[in-house]
């Protein structure tokens, strides 16, 4: 059956219509919907409607209109001193503001009205620096912010016929200005990922190639994967947009990055198992279209079956309350399906249409073959031997000394896992740009010379009914609070006062999202003998860092449940597929293993060679999504070799040919795969460089140490118990094979 299902989709005459179907497919859907990049959304909420945060938020906005929105710092310094120059240039700036408002602009202090004495007042004590907030409506675009943000720039500069945007910032001869503030974040983030997305796909292109060519070294070969992918990718792309247009699903820059990185390294992974089957039946048959048709029927099983586990384990990703997360869902998991499709259908329409020519200069072919072509050119006919050489010596290894293997290999990822415990996480995004970024530029410039809180105060909003309790008091006793601003009333209730809590320390830090249940705590002890009426809540929090806050609760609350989730639908999989509990309890632990060790080698490199002090909080359930999909590939590409092989063989003979015959194409696929993930790392956002390293450590890890080590010897330890609880009659092993 799977062999006629070979025929129809490669056969002589199926395989042109094949290959003319994904161009027609491909074109119509470029042709006739958008572009994923096209419907990104760069400001989409992570936030569910009903977070605190959330709450407060629309409730600031709705009875403190003044105080809403988010605000643009206009960040100007000079290192010896501001000048009267700067100072009348500042009210210059603030005049162009009020009299032409930029879109969505909101409330702008005055400073325009104030003598220069006074205006020298909003100065830091040093007189060194002076921040000038800038609001803009709450739902506000990016690309409007952006657009102010130019604004902005335009007119300081006409103004001062200079730019001083460009000027460093301790250069004490001239003043220097960035935009820093909720607004400079948001649009320097979206900056980042808009312009890494062309070099990492360049990029990513790139390393697939090279690795390709220097591991096969045939240009042809190296070209199919990527045609594959490209045209994966073709269908991809615009499937997404449609979806994305009609609303029911929401994508962003990070998602879109990420995609077109698993898309290459998983991809080519998937048409690398297919190849590396063609290659070997081009050895045993004359016939390209029997061998394509035996290469499918060995290799369709498993590709299939890897490509269903990551899809599976992705759209877990879909029960997440954190919107970052849900987002990479579905493109994602259609990704892989589309990849795992054009895999098992345009990959061998290629091959057909190729034939063996697809491996040149290193043609496969049989030992007749060969026979014959030494004769034609007069020369000696030698059968090679060298090519599983070293796959073969760990093959041996393995059926040779399991114990051995077993406890070294759980030693080595047991040490590297134990660091995982040490991991710091933050939640702050500043600490993912470069150095150089303005928005971070502008807020070590506010670090040094206001309190930092200023950057993103903390609002407290409370229901007094009339009551005059001691809340700012009670607020201010709270630790890391540097000071307690007046409280301002609703516009429609008096009773209804706002605080701004200004805060001692980075807003965006671990430590300052700790506050927020402490602040909740001082307001609601403040306000035990307030009675309220018709109302259930009394306190509200809004802000940056309770917004953060929240994040970390909806993350942590992800972790529990999709963690158990993924491993739950991988152990359903592989018990349908290997029919074995025990081979799937193993195959899960194994990879499991290897995941924490990851995040401990991870932190090692990045806490003590890159000085990292914290990872993002998103990283580990990312890097374990992907790794655990990912890394049963491995396995169930290898282990659905031994199977197969035990049917016709001794078990130790079938371990030793089924690490010896994967060995070299899982080695290849691995090293593609964490090279794609490394691709990451070499763009300037920590948390991608934070991610790609991780991943890329735990693919190696799955390549060279649980695929050709952990699992077989494991296996080979257990014997007839890892078919569990199957009954199986295994082949007797004769003590030639045991030997190996």
């Amino acid at each position: 059956m799977i062999e006629k299902l070979a025929g129809i989709i490669a056969g002589p005459r199926t395989k042109w219509i094949t290959l003319v179907a994904w161009i027609v497919i491909a074109a119509l859907l470029s042709v006739f919907l958008p572009a994923v990049g096209d419907k990104e959304e760069s400001n989409a909420p992570n936030l569910e409607s009903d977070s605190p945060s959330v709450i407060a938020e629309q409730l600031i906005k709705d009875k403190f209109p003044s105080s809403s929105g988010i605000p643009a710092l206009v960040v100007w310094h000079r290192d010896g001193g501001l000048t009267e120059e700067d100072f009348s240039l500042i009210q210059k700036t603030t005049q162009t503001l009020i009299d032409k408002p930029l879109k969505e602009q909101g409330e702008v202090v005055p400073l325009h009205q104030m003598p220069v004495p006074a205006l020298q007042k909003f100065a830091s004590e040093d007189g060194t620096t002076l921040v000038q907030p800038i609001s803009f409506g709450e739902q506000t675009e990016t690309e409007i912010l952006k657009e102010n943000i130019e604004t902005i720039k335009g007119i300081i500069n006409d103004a001062s016929g200079q730019n001083p945007f460009e000027v460093a910032v301790d250069d004490s001869s001239a003043l220097s200005v960035r935009v820093s503030g909720p607004v400079g974040i948001s649009v320097d983030a979206t900056d980042l990922f808009k312009g890494a997305d062309v070099s990492l796909l360049i990029a990513t292109v790139l390393i697939v190639l090279i690795l390709l060519l220097l591991i096969y070294r045939s240009p042809i070969l190296a070209i199919i994967p990527l045609i594959g992918v490209g045209f994966a990718y073709a269908v991809t792309s615009p499937l997404l947009g449609w979806m994305a247009g009609e609303g029911w699903i929401t994508v962003d820059a990070q998602a879109i990055s990420i995609m077109t990185v698993l898309l290459f390294g998983a991809g080519t992974d998937y048409c690398l198992f297919f190849i590396s089957h063609f290659r070997q039946e081009l050895t045993r048959e004359s016939d390209k279209m029997a061998a394509l048709k035996r290469s499918f029927k060995d290799a369709s099983g498993a590709i299939a079956m890897s490509g269903f586990t990551v899809v599976l384990s992705l759209l877990a990703l879909l029960a997440a309350k954190y919107g970052a997360y849900d987002r990479f869902a579905v493109p994602f998991s259609l990704s892989i399906l589309v990849m795992g499709i054009a895999s098992l259908t345009l990959v061998p329409a290629l091959l057909s249409i190729i034939g063996r020519a697809s491996f040149f200069p290193f043609i496969p072919r049989t030992e007749f073959m060969e026979q014959a072509r030494a004769g034609k050119k007069g020369k000696p006919y030698r059968k090679p031997n060298a090519e599983k050489k070293f796959s073969s010596k760990i093959g041996n290894l393995v059926i040779a000394k399991p114990w051995m293997v077993v406890i070294s290999s759980v030693v080595v990822l047991g040490i590297l896992a134990s660091f995982s415990s040490q991991i710091k996480f933050t939640y702050d995004l500043l600490s993912s740009f470069p150095k150089d970024m303005p928005s971070r530029e502008g807020f070590e410039l506010i670090s040094k010379s206001f309190t930092p809180g200023d950057l993103a105060p903390i609002t407290v909003v409370a229901q007094t009914e009339g009551s005059a309790p001691d809340l700012a008091g009670k607020l201010a006793e709270v630790p890391l609070v540097d000071h307690v601003q007046e409280p301002q009333p609703s516009i429609d209730d008096p009773n209804l006062l706002s605080y701004k809590v200004i805060l001692n320390t980075n807003p965006y830090s671990s430590e300052a999202m700790d506050t927020i249940p402490l602040l909740h705590e001082a307001a609601e002890a403040a306000l035990a003998g307030v009675n309220v009426a018709d109302a259930d809540q009394k306190v509200w929090i809004g802000g940056q860092t309770a917004t953060q806050y929240d994040s970390k609760v909806l993350t942590d609350h992800d972790n529990s449940v999709i963690i158990p989730l993924v491993i739950g639908l991988i152990m359903i999989l592989l018990l349908a597929y290997l029919r074995s509990i025990t081979a799937t309890l193993y195959l899960i632990g194994t990879v499991l293993l290897s995941f924490a060790a990851a995040l401990g080698l991870g932190w090692i490199i990045l806490h003590y060679f890159m000085g990292v002090d914290a990872i993002q909080g998103a990283i580990p359930l990312y890097a374990f999504v992907f790794l655990i999909a990912l890394g049963e590939d491995y396995n169930i590409f290898m282990i659905s070799s031994i199977w197969q092989k035990r049917k016709i063989m001794p078990l130790k003979q079938a371990i030793k040919e089924g690490v010896s015959e994967t060995g070299g194409v899982i080695t290849s696929a691995g090293l593609i795969l964490a090279a794609t993930f490394s691709v990451l790392a070499t763009l300037p956002i920590q948390v991608l460089v934070q991610f790609g390293l991780i991943t890329a450590i735990g693919v190696l890890m799955d390549t060279f140490i649980v695929r050709p080590f952990l699992v077989p010897a494991i296996t080979t330890l257990l014997g007839k118990k890892a078919f569990w609880p199957a009954k199986v009659e295994l082949i007797e092993e004769s003590k030639q094979s045991s030997k190996g």
